[in-house]
């Protein structure tokens, strides 16, 4: 009987103790999951609560500043930003020029007599050609409305292309006779010194087309030179340094392209200005052409003599 009192005993204390453990392990663990549930909302918390006293120490300086546009993308405001001073740009023609060898600088150097060249050759033809068809109008108002050739010789300007044919063929005819030109025929004579006169005109407005031609011919490839040049400083600067670096091949690559842009520049007044000058000179030449077969027919006729 004591024996199963004492048995009943240690059962109801040993479950009073189970129960009593459990109940403390699961109050422990409810207060570690409150806890650690309890933790990102003080820190998320935290960074509000910090940054509420800022915002409200920002509000009245932001009240107080007037309205601004946002200009932190603009050249100035990086300009600004640097301290004011102005960075000096490592692409351009300057840049280029201060830092090229003497082969970049030979190329541009070329290109820029050939296009002083190509506008002086263009202006100067240009003036010639004006020149020229005034002075053909003028033969063809004032000369046919002289009596004879000599009386038109007057009314032509002293340094006028057409009063050089007139000269050169009234020479020719009147000093034809008793000369050792007699054995070639008058017809033939004339003919020649006319031809002669117009030769030295054409020569005249031909003058510097050649040049324009070559230098539309040329440019492109003196330019694509200095591209060349300019690639392959960039490949050596790559091999140098042993890594692709924008800073290392920029600059060459720069330079590169302002050369292909120069020689095409060059290049295409030239051609331009070549095409120009040959019709104009083909119109022009066409006027001295007719005006010269009217003064052989003239001469042919008798009318030297009968002035």
């Amino acid at each position: 009987m004591n024996i199963r009192y004492n048995q009943t005993v240690a059962s109801k204390m040993t479950a009073w103790l189970s129960a009593i453990a459990l109940v403390a392990v699961l109050a422990g663990g409810t207060a570690a999951i409150a806890q650690d549930a309890a933790a990102p909302a003080a820190d998320a918390a935290a960074p509000a609560a910090d940054a509420a006293p800022a915002a409200d120490a920002a509000a009245p300086a932001d009240a107080s500043a007037p309205p601004t546009t946002d200009t932190s993308g603009t050249p100035a405001a990086a300009a600004a930003a640097a301290g004011g001073t102005e960075v000096e740009n490592p692409y351009g023609i300057e840049h280029m020029w201060k830092e090229g060898d003497m082969v970049a600088r030979s190329v541009l150097i070329i290109l820029i007599i050939a296009s002083a060249g190509t506008w002086y050759i263009m202006i100067m033809r240009l003036i010639d050609q004006t020149i020229l068809m005034k002075q053909a109008t003028n033969a063809q108002k004032n000369f046919w409305a002289a009596g004879s050739l000599k009386d038109g010789l007057a009314k032509l300007e002293p340094n006028s292309a057409f009063r050089a044919i007139v000269t050169d063929g009234l020479k020719a005819a009147e000093h034809h006779d008793g000369k050792l030109t007699d054995q070639i025929d008058l017809n033939e004579w004339v003919s020649m010194s006319l031809l002669r006169a117009q030769d030295a005109i054409n020569h005249r407005l031909q003058s510097g087309v050649a040049f324009l031609a070559s230098v539309g011919s040329v440019s492109p490839f003196i330019g694509l030179f200095g591209t060349v040049w300019g690639i392959l400083k960039a490949l050596i600067a790559i091999g140098v340094a042993g890594q692709v670096s924008i800073d290392r091949v920029a600059g060459p690559l720069g330079e590169a392209l302002i050369m292909t842009a120069i020689g095409l520049a060059v290049a295409v007044p030239a051609v331009l200005g070549y095409n120009m000058v040959v019709r104009r000179n083909k119109i022009a030449m066409e006027r001295v052409r007719n005006f010269s077969s009217d003064v052989h027919a003239v001469l042919l006729a008798g009318g030297a003599r009968r002035a």
